[in-house]
């Protein structure tokens, strides 16, 4: 039996990129475009009532900038959160950090070849989480002042394993697992395992919340 394509909304105000978008994912035989949205209003009305695997959404939006959208569509008040792919420009985005506590799934840059926009869709659709790792070595980086060392973000890390927080380490410095089982000599199937029981030990969603933490913590700065 074939697997449902995974349903894709596309939400970008510049038109020449939505329909570069559009042609790219439609191009997939996995992906079907269930819709578009040029504001911030409609991304968050089309993502209510298309219900997509995944919505491709830019940070700054009209009337409704995408951090907002994103935290209606997928925050802590969303009664059905969905997963965001955010796509981001350095020069522009300056406020970038405050999409991670939004809900957002993953984040890549809007000059990203497409192989790694399609492959990004597809690892989000699968529950997983993505953060391309120049925006976390940047972009969270630059923006780790903000996040003051708490005594219960750090107490949470000192109860891992120390192999666990070297993992955490490297998740938080933008390592794929692929890389994180290079630099650790590890296979990639243990380092997902350990990725799994860093998250279920901590209580995190995804990889981003860990990269949070582990700035957070003061285990990394």
């Amino acid at each position: 039996m074939t697997a449902a394509p995974i349903r894709v909304l596309i939400c970008e105000d510049q038109a020449l990129v939505r329909a570069g978008y559009s042609a790219i994912f439609s191009a997939q035989p996995d992906m079907e475009v269930v819709g578009e949205a040029d504001n911030g209003v409609d991304a968050v009305e089309s993502g209510e009532r298309l219900r997509p695997d995944v919505v491709v959404m830019d940070i700054q939006m009209p009337l409704l900038n995408g951090i907002e959208a994103t935290r209606r569509l997928a925050g802590p008040g969303a009664a059905t959160p969905l997963r965001v792919l955010m796509v981001t420009t350095f020069n522009v985005d300056h406020y970038v950090y405050e999409a991670l506590r939004a809900g957002a799934s993953g984040f890549l840059l809007k000059d990203s070849p497409p192989l790694e926009l399609v492959n990004g869709i597809r690892t989000i659709a699968r529950g997983e989480s993505l953060l391309a790792p120049a925006v976390t070595r940047d972009l969270i980086g630059r923006y780790a002042d903000r996040l003051k060392p708490g005594i219960a973000a750090a107490g949470a890390v000192e109860a891992l394993a120390r192999r666990e927080r070297e993992v955490l380490t490297l998740i938080a410095e933008g390592l794929s697992n692929a890389e994180i089982a290079e630099a650790m000599v590890l296979s990639p199937e243990t380092v997902k395992t350990y990725v799994s029981r860093i998250l279920t030990k901590l209580d995190l969603r995804d990889r981003v919340q860990a990269v949070v933490l582990a700035y957070r913590s003061g285990l990394v700065s």
